[in-house]
């Protein structure tokens, strides 16, 4: 429920022209815009995954219809609702970030995974090497130098279990729908941010 002094501030705009001339009701203002705009997180999230519909970059499947299968295999193998988020999320950044995808991922679910799942999410593209680094002359074992890491094991497991063999056109996935709940649940509020002490954060 909505009061009427955030109703208000929602159809007003800060009053000032640089950040050194704010004053506490602007930065309300400017407030109540922001939550507004973090209720619709997890749409926007979703929209981009949308992107990646018909983009299949000539694997067999598209990267829309990878990054669901993946989670699908995820939840089906029975991983909770933040890893089963971080499988459906891994691949987000591929066409904004073509060189450097698993970064827009980690930016995205940063303030709301645990550190276990975000280490995951960015080394995943490195982890995944192991598969096919030595038919494109690359060192197939660079996952090596994390072999001492606590979450050694579980990038290798989500590489091998779910990534890697996420590319099958006959798997029948769950649909992106069917993830919006989880997303929406996961998006609510964030575990860690900068803002965490601030007046209504």
């Amino acid at each position: 429920m909505t009061d009427s002094a955030t109703v208000d501030r929602l159809q007003q705009r800060a009053g000032f022209r640089a950040m050194t001339e704010g004053t506490a009701e602007d930065w309300a203002i400017l407030g109540a815009h922001f939550a507004k705009l973090t209720q619709g997180l997890a749409r926007r999230v979703t929209d981009h995954l949308r992107l990646l519909d018909g983009d299949s970059g000539g694997f067999a499947v598209d990267r829309l219809q990878h990054s669901l299968q993946t989670a699908t295999r995820a939840s089906r193998a029975g991983k909770d609702d933040e890893y089963v988020a971080c499988a459906l999320l891994h691949d987000i950044g591929d066409t904004l970030c073509s060189w450097n995808h698993p970064d827009a991922a980690v930016a995205i679910l940063r303030p709301f995974v645990s550190a276990e799942n975000l280490w995951m999410v960015e080394k995943h593209n490195l982890f995944q090497g192991y598969n096919y680094f030595h038919l494109i002359g690359m060192d197939r074992d660079m996952r090596e130098q994390f072999r001492d890491h606590p979450c050694y094991e579980r990038t290798v497991e989500f590489c091998q279990e779910f990534d890697q063999a996420a590319f099958d056109p006959d798997y029948a996935s769950l649909t992106l729908a069917d993830f919006e709940p989880l997303l929406d649940d996961l998006f609510k509020a964030p575990r860690q941010t900068l803002f965490s002490g601030a007046a209504g954060a």
